[in-house]
């Protein structure tokens, strides 16, 4: 029989893999074909996924923003529009985070956009 000098290389890519798969149900963490399967597959989901968070983030603050400029008697649209007139350069993620947590310094951006337009 000849000599195997790969070392333990694949059982350690077997058992890497079935690491990654132990919180699965029933096959898919005993079985490495079915664990294979279903770890490849969750990766697609979470390369996928951290795109639509970034998606779904920006959304978030931008119906915060919005709900906080209706507040202040102006539009999303027109807030945004006159921020970027006069020369403000807070994102959205500053901005939604200003409206939640200190509304008084919301408004006083708000009031700088009426008197600029």
């Amino acid at each position: 029989m000849a000599r195997v000098k790969r070392s333990s290389s694949r059982r350690d890519q077997r058992r890497k893999l079935l690491d990654a798969a132990s919180g699965f149900r029933g096959t898919k963490s005993k079985l490495y074909r079915a664990a294979k399967e279903a770890v490849d597959r969750s990766l697609r989901f979470a390369a996928r996924d951290r795109k639509v968070k970034k998606r779904q983030f920006r959304s978030l603050w931008i119906v915060r923003i919005s709900a906080a400029a209706k507040l202040n008697g102006i539009s999303y649209n027109k807030l945004i529009h006159g921020l970027k007139q006069s020369g403000v350069e807070l994102d959205r993620k500053v901005l939604a985070d200003l409206a939640v947590r200190d509304p008084a310094t919301f408004t006083k951006l708000v009031e700088t956009v009426k008197q600029e337009s």
